[in-house]
């Protein structure tokens, strides 16, 4: 899945989570996210900082829906996911054997091949620790790393029915 389809599939409460963790801890982050995504729209980022918090969040939602928006849809979910979800990142890696920073970004390449039994195991424990639907977004997330993503998390998150985004 490309960004923008995670965004059209994803709990619309996940992305109020990340924005709100946005405003909170990288306010600039955000400022040039609606500056961005308005100037894609041909808007000027004042005609949506004078929207309500819920409209605004809204806007934002609908507008990262849209493929033109892909890359910068891509780097908010890569940003909030790295900084606000350091944990889950670093459980995941752990769990399969990915050398990492401890922070979850990971150390040196990508693997070629996931252990398909360490990573139910992994999924099992992480599921049971974090929202599934946040997951289930990490999960796409990663395997938008290499080319066409490892067969081993396609296949888990095309059939396990407990990682879903909506």
């Amino acid at each position: 899945m490309k960004a923008h389809e995670l965004y059209t599939a994803v709990d619309p409460a996940i992305v109020t989570q990340m924005l709100d963790w946005f405003r909170a801890n990288d306010r600039n982050a955000y400022k040039s996210a609606v500056a961005t995504l308005a100037g894609k729209r041909k808007l000027r980022p004042v005609f949506i900082q004078k929207k309500s918090l819920p409209d605004q969040y809204a806007w934002i939602h609908k507008t990262l829906k849209i493929n033109a928006c892909d890359m910068i849809g891509e780097h908010l979910l890569q940003a909030y996911l790295m900084t606000a979800q350091q944990s889950m990142l670093g459980m995941f890696c752990d769990g399969l054997g990915i050398p990492h920073d401890g922070k979850g970004s990971v150390v040196g390449d990508l693997p070629k091949k996931l252990d398909a039994e360490r990573l139910t195991e992994t999924l099992g424990r992480l599921i049971d620790l974090f929202d599934p639907k946040l997951l289930t977004l990490y999960l796409h997330c990663f395997n938008m790393q290499v080319p066409g993503g490892w067969p081993e998390l396609s296949d888990t998150l095309a059939t396990d029915e407990r990682l879903v985004l909506a």
